[in-house]
């Protein structure tokens, strides 16, 4: 079972992340989840289990926003201005022209 990374589109329907094997070998998935899905947006990770096997109305898939409890997009996700350039070894993300 491989994690996904879900989340209200703007649209009102279901935007789901799918971690690649390679970037799961240096990132755990809720670091992937705070990069990659847009500043602000709740999301949930799931496996794909939870994910509806039958794709004919996909645009239509919805989620119950109540559920989206296993973090907020970062302010260094999708649509920031602020590039993660690595991890510290507390695993926080670098970010470009942080003094640190």
């Amino acid at each position: 079972m491989q994690p996904r990374i879900i989340y209200e589109n703007d649209e009102g329907g279901v935007a789901i992340v799918v971690p690649s094997p390679e970037a799961l070998q240096t990132l755990t998935v809720q670091q992937i989840a705070l990069k990659d899905v847009p500043t602000g947006k709740p999301f949930k990770i799931v496996t794909t289990d939870d994910i509806p096997s039958d794709r004919t109305f996909r645009s239509a898939w919805e989620v119950e926003p109540s559920i989206l409890t296993d973090g907020v997009g970062a302010d260094y996700g999708v649509g920031s201005t602020k590039d993660v350039i690595g991890w510290d070894e507390n695993n926080n993300p670098i970010l470009r022209g942080d003094a640190g």
